[in-house]
């Protein structure tokens, strides 16, 4: 027999269904009610199309975030004026971004010093976030700041050991930083201890204005350095070009932290990927998205790091590259 069940006892059924699929299916059943707003600091050069790297959108668009639809951007670059981030922080912060992604040391603390309420997410090379003040640990971050940060001891010892592998004989190394940024500091401070280890003795050039980059190339021409190792934040890899240039000159083998430096003409680099980092940032902008706090959400170090050597470049500068370096390497260019 065929029972016909009155309309409304039906629609009152078909809205109890309903919500229990709302509960138990809550992003399938909601829309996003608004139009997320992500900003993004960087004390370097802008992109090509002015908007945030294109790891950290594509993270975000396969998280669901299409651009036009449910994201904008708003992206600060200070072209390397250090000066100009406290600015360009203060104009995202009156953008009413949802979000700002500080790229390096500078962007954070300029970011910090801007905002105590808008959730900020620390991206690749932004230094010791605990040891530099941004968060108070790895596991519980507190405030409104979290995301990737560095692991500087262990690292700067085994970008050393390599250098050391790679030329067994040497005795000294010139390191160069950016004084101005206290992360890339504590950086410099782990390849020294690093390399006084291993009895290397350290030439410590420390630069701060683009002028300093030619005080430190007359430094290692009047006393030639066995070894150079750049420590890379925005500021120092804008004049990598002349660094790489010098050392392929006067034949310096050099170690770098990203791989693109060497893809650049550098000899060789470890270190983590700035892509990983930046798809790690749309992971964490996501949970803050969805109702997350950043003091909730710790603090990441990287899980991955990749060894690249150039052999075009060691073959310039007249160096074998062991072959246990070679086969420990991700990426060998010819």
């Amino acid at each position: 027999m065929y029972y016909s069940m009155p309309s409304k006892t039906a629609g009152v059924l078909v809205c109890f269904a309903l919500a229990i699929l709302a509960a138990l299916f809550p992003a399938a059943a909601q829309t996003p009610s608004k139009e997320f707003r992500v900003g993004h600091l960087f004390a370097g050069s802008g992109t090509p199309d002015g908007l945030p790297p294109r790891p950290l959108r594509e993270g975000l668009r396969e998280l669901g975030y299409v651009e036009g639809r449910n994201v904008t951007y708003e992206a600060r670059f200070a072209e390397g004026r250090i000066d100009r981030l406290p600015g360009l922080a203060a104009e995202l912060v009156r953008a009413k971004v949802d979000v700002i992604v500080a790229q390096g040391g500078s962007a954070a603390v300029a970011a910090k010093q801007a905002t105590a309420t808008i959730p900020i997410v620390l991206a690749p090379a932004s230094g010791d976030a605990v040891a530099t003040g941004l968060i108070a640990s790895l596991a519980r971050p507190g405030g409104n700041i979290t995301g990737m940060t560095d692991e500087v001891v262990q690292l700067s010892a085994k970008r050393v050991e390599m250098l050391r592998e790679a030329l067994p004989k040497a005795g000294s190394i010139a390191v160069i930083w950016n004084a101005n940024d206290e992360g890339m500091t504590l950086r410099y401070r782990g390849i020294e201890q690093a390399a006084r280890t291993l009895r290397l003795e350290v030439q410590a050039l420390s630069v701060r204005e683009p002028d300093d980059f030619a005080v430190a190339f007359s430094t290692m021409t009047r006393r030639r350095p066995d070894v150079m190792f750049l420590v890379a934040d925005a500021f120092t890899s804008m004049h990598a070009k002349r660094l790489i240039e010098f050392a392929a000159a006067h034949r310096i083998p050099a170690m770098y932290e990203f791989s693109f430096l060497v893809r650049d003409g550098g000899l060789m680099s470890y270190g983590p990927s700035p892509e990983d980092a930046f798809r790690r940032a749309a992971l964490y902008i996501d949970r803050i998205f969805k109702g997350a706090k950043p003091a909730d959400l710790p603090a990441e170090q990287p899980t991955r790091y990749y060894l690249t050597v150039n052999l075009k470049t060691a073959t310039t500068l007249g160096l074998i590259v062991p072959p246990s370096l070679l086969l420990r390497a991700d990426d060998v260019i010819q």
